[in-house]
């Protein structure tokens, strides 16, 4: 039980405390949190409740032997009122709140399915701040409407002017730190290379995954163009897209570097602009990225036929969010990039691409 003097030290606005037999018929300042591990976690009295006498009991269940009204001076705020002007702050593009902090937190939700884009530079800048926090999912993620991507709270039941406003200067001055650019459902067309498909040696198996890795984001694979290891076919067969107004190209195989592989070189020959080839990221190290007359290519090793998460899993979303992949982008992929081969694949909900 907390004496009357540390209720004071942790909340110096407070005017009054009252004794729990006391209380009946006075107004809650806060949510009063109650915990059944395993069951329950939320308020079991809202802010704004009035005491009545069957309260009791239950009040005292929850280690309440005092309540308190609060006179909040000039220059301070209450855990709400600061929890919605730092949520007003950190919302930038497509992402929102409902405006109804629970228990002093506030939670941002994305307003479109899309990409996550999180400031972290920004983020740890406002968490230097003291007496507010935010925590969030991780840039990059994938997020469906609706889906949490933040939440935000002023620490104490009271918070100074000076604090508060520091915060969300910094939120500000990013321009929101959280947003989520929306997936584009772009036209895309498959080149499957190798010899062994094309002459019917063996059944191709790249179709079917690149048409379910598309399909979670409704993006429609409209062709598919079966290609020998021969350059000059793989690079008509690109322009050809090109030219019938497919906005991604998927080139699949003939990415190592088998004298065979000949697919880098039908790419580069396509007339590929900001070509880059090789990521530290495992499985999908022989992954490679160009432009072909301004539409994205994505040239795809063998692991996407093996690895249920690789590279392409950690790509598709950010070009389908409009991003333009450098040599810088694919560097960064390295901390986080090595899948474990865990016996069961739990990806996304895992440390893979994180």
């Amino acid at each position: 039980m907390r004496s009357e003097a540390t209720l004071r030290s942790k909340f110096p606005s407070m005017a009054e405390i009252i004794p729990l037999e006391q209380a009946v018929g006075k107004v809650l300042a806060h949510d009063i949190t109650e915990i059944r591990p395993g069951q329950f976690k939320g308020p079991a009295f809202k802010k704004g409740h009035i005491v009545r006498e069957e309260d009791l009991p239950h009040l005292r269940r929850l280690g309440k032997e005092h309540l308190f009204v609060l006179h909040i001076s000039e220059g301070e705020y209450h855990e709400d009122d600061a929890a919605l002007m730092l949520a007003d702050a950190l919302c930038g593009t497509n992402v929102e709140h409902n405006g109804k902090p629970a228990e002093g937190k506030i939670t941002l939700r994305a307003s479109v399915a899309g990409l996550l884009k999180v400031n972290v530079e920004a983020l740890t800048e406002f968490n230097m701040v003291p007496d507010v926090t935010c925590s969030a999912r991780h840039n990059n993620d994938v997020v469906r409407e609706g889906d949490a991507v933040a939440g935000t709270r002023a620490i104490p039941l009271v918070i100074r002017e000076e604090s508060l406003l520091q915060a969300v200067g910094v939120a500000k001055e990013a321009g929101g730190i959280f947003s989520v650019k929306k997936f584009a459902k772009m036209r895309t067309g498959a080149v499957i290379t190798g010899n062994e498909v094309y002459y019917g040696r063996i059944n191709d198996k790249f179709a079917p995954i690149l048409r379910k890795k598309l399909g979670e984001f409704d993006c429609p694979l409209e062709e598919i163009t079966f290609c020998p290891d021969e350059k000059d076919i793989i690079r008509d067969a690109i322009i050809n897209y090109a030219e019938k107004g497919m906005e991604l190209i998927l080139v699949a195989g003939g990415m190592s570097v088998d004298p065979d592989d000949v697919s880098r070189v039908g790419i580069s020959e396509a007339g590929a602009t900001d070509l880059v080839y090789g990521s530290p990221v495992l499985p999908g190290a022989m992954f490679l990225y160009a432009r072909v007359k301004g539409i994205p290519v994505l040239g795809l090793p063998a692991c996407v036929l093996y690895y249920k998460a690789t590279i392409f899993d950690l790509m598709l979303p950010r070009v389908l969010a409009g991003e333009k992949i450098t040599r810088r982008t694919l560097a960064e992929m390295a901390h986080g990039g090595l899948c474990l081969n865990c016996e069961k694949c739990h990806y996304p909900i895992c440390p893979f691409g994180k």
